[in-house]
């Protein structure tokens, strides 16, 4: 009982945060340092609540994913390269150091910097639809991708926000986040799937599936709600829930409020 409420916990969890750009790499690893989350197959579900999330994106926008939109996907190829080739280059390195509660606050403390930054009033954008994207705004958007390898960044914050900073519009660039992460979620799942297939197992399925299913439900929700906010508001609340959110994983981890493993 306690792996299918964690993997319920955990679903919820990457569901709402996966496309808000408050990392949910980040949110994962404090949600499970705190449920002491640490089941043998723990790699392997991850990757089932991210395709969890992975297929609200699909369903929400299966007009045109699953129509010949050759502009589209050229341009989704073309952003998922850069990250894709440091993944596999810094890979071991950064799930090595970086993988832990204060690196990731710290990340998130900085990211949230950014944003306020960044996203500071009305921006005149160049480019105010993913259909008009060329593949060099794609190109950028997807170099602006690979800061998202650390853990806490967030993808969706890099994405978005690098989007911004390379005149896509506020919807435009978070309408791309949303598609780049079908094809980045699925070769990281695969390759993780891959390297961790020995951990599979059918007595897994029931946590898998809870995981899965409640990351679907949670995603889309986040996904229709987030569309509809950014048409009026800037991302500066995620930004302050950011910086607070990493002050107080450093302030419990320094106190011992919190016994972060590995810290």
């Amino acid at each position: 009982m306690k792996n299918l409420f964690d993997a319920l916990v955990l679903g919820i969890v990457e569901g709402l945060t996966e496309f808000l750009p408050v990392s949910s790499t980040g949110h994962l690893i404090l949600a499970g340092d705190l449920l002491e989350f640490d089941h043998p197959s723990r790699d392997v579900f991850y990757i089932a609540i991210q395709t969890g999330a992975m297929l609200a994106v699909l369903w929400e926008y299966r007009a045109r994913f699953f129509r010949v939109d050759l502009q589209l996907w050229r341009n989704l190829i073309v952003a998922f390269i850069p990250a894709a080739v440091l993944g596999l280059l810094a890979g071991n390195f950064i799930k090595s150091y970086l993988f832990k509660p204060v690196p990731v606050a710290l990340a998130f403390i900085i990211g949230g910097v950014v944003i306020l930054l960044v996203d500071r009033g009305k921006r005149d954008a160049r480019v105010e639809s993913t259909r008009a994207m060329t593949a060099l705004d794609a190109l950028k958007v997807g170099f602006a991708q690979c800061f998202a390898l650390i853990p806490g960044t967030s993808r969706s914050g890099a994405t978005i926000i690098g989007g911004m900073l390379f005149g896509l519009s506020r919807k435009a660039a978070t309408e791309f986040s949303f598609f780049l992460a079908v094809p980045t979620l699925i070769a990281a799942g695969a390759y993780d799937s891959w390297k961790n297939r020995q951990l599979v197992s059918v007595d897994d399925a029931g946590m898998w599936a809870v995981g899965l299913v409640v990351s679907f439900v949670s995603a889309f929700l986040v996904i229709r709600w987030l569309i509809r906010y950014v048409a009026t508001h800037d991302f500066r609340w995620f930004a302050w829930y950011r910086i607070a959110f990493g002050l107080v994983v450093l302030a419990t981890a320094w106190t011992g409020a919190v016994h972060w493993s590995a810290s």
